[in-house]
């Protein structure tokens, strides 16, 4: 019988997680199976997930009704059901987290989106939420904005764990790592232990291909010299640029500097590859998992993915190979006119703007059913 594909990602040493959370999925056992029969190491959130699962179930309305009626205003209520979750989930994943020392059994909590552009509000929330949750297996994540940047240095220097998630570029990507192990360095000066911190850096994918492949589509369209070009850059910048950033994830990582804060306890800060839905229907339905499995990696993957490549995924490591075949394919990029820096911060702005709206429609659904609860 064919082993699990999933199951064999750990072979490959990826860590297969899932960008999804909702209150079912814990009560009904699903995510103990998920971990025990497909071996899932972990768990992300996000602001859009936790509007999709209050609003789209009933499962949380009694709870939201006995607060209400208790006093609890609406952010106490989202604070109060989005930790739950948290902390159940991180409870179903203790055991892997103590038998993989720390690597993997990790759920993420986001910072509220709207504090996006503020370092000190974000290293305040972050420490915050930190405290509330009170587990060892839980990322606070960060968005890669130049302000949450300092605020991940800090909270790494504070020994809180956090996912730093919404990297889109390359640029901000070093960035990203630099940030990371500063704040390593700042808690050893500090004389403080090392070894049970520890950090992830979410990089989106799928959503590369959809803004890239869109301005390809209009060279296309004006069917000029460089149309052909163009078609044959479709579908293909987002797994470039992830291959890129592995490579520096391990010139990063394997550097002079980070070795010797390895030998005192640093872990290195693994890339996670987010965003690994497929957008576009033209394209294959695991496009984001197949092509991008590598040591040394986290996958985090919505459930139909998940379930997607279980069914019909190829395990098999590829993130090493044809590197150069994703450099060439970025240097042809600048050749048709589009700057990958511009479309990546462009990303960036857009994923603040996609956390803040499901989080305050959240917020206002949740309102509306206090004052309903309260004012019948």
């Amino acid at each position: 019988m064919k082993e699990n594909n999933l199951k064999q990602l750990a072979t490959l040493g990826q860590s297969i997680w899932l960008d999804y959370i909702r209150r079912d999925l814990i009560t009904s056992g699903e995510l103990r199976r998920l971990i025990e029969e497909d071996g899932l190491r972990g768990m992300t959130s996000n602001p859009a997930i936790f509007e999709k699962a209050i609003t789209g179930s009933n499962d949380y309305d009694e709870d939201i009704r006995t607060m209400a009626l208790d006093g609890k205003d609406y952010k106490e209520i989202y604070e109060s059901l989005s930790q739950h979750d948290v902390k159940k989930a991180s409870d179903e994943f203790l055991p892997l987290y103590e038998t993989t020392d720390g690597k993997d059994g990790y759920v993420s909590l986001e910072v509220d989106p709207n504090l996006a552009h503020d370092t000190n509000a974000t290293i305040k929330e972050a420490r915050r939420l930190w405290s509330l949750l009170n587990q060892s297996n839980v990322f606070i994540k960060v968005p890669a904005t130049k302000e949450g940047l300092q605020a991940v240095q800090q909270l790494i220097s504070e020994g809180i764990n956090i996912n730093v998630t919404l990297i889109f570029g390359l640029s901000r990507y070093r960035q990203v790592a630099e940030a990371y192990i500063a704040g390593i360095e700042n808690r050893l000066e500090q004389g403080k232990s090392i070894d049970h911190v520890t950090s992830v850096a979410s990089f989106f994918v799928s959503r590369i291909d959809s803004m890239v492949d869109s301005l390809l589509e209009k060279i296309i369209e004006n069917k000029g010299d460089n149309a052909l070009l163009a078609k044959q850059l479709q579908g293909q910048v987002a797994i470039a640029s992830a291959k890129a950033a592995y490579q520096i994830y391990k010139e990063i990582f394997n550097s002079d500097r980070f070795i010797k804060l390895a030998y005192k306890g640093a872990r290195s800060q693994r890339l996670l590859w987010a965003s690994t839905g497929t957008k576009n229907i033209n394209y294959s339905d695991v496009k984001y998992v197949d092509a991008l499995i590598g040591s040394d990696t986290v996958n985090t993957a919505p459930i139909e993915t998940l379930y997607a490549f279980r069914d019909h995924g190829e395990p098999m490591y590829r993130l090493d190979k044809d590197t150069d075949k994703a450099s060439f394919i970025l240097h042809q990029l600048q050749l048709l006119g589009i700057n990958i820096d511009k479309v990546t911060q462009q990303l960036e702005d857009e994923g603040i703007k996609k956390f803040k709206q499901p989080f305050d429609k959240l917020m206002g659904s949740l309102e509306k059913k206090c004052n309903e609860i309260l004012n019948p």
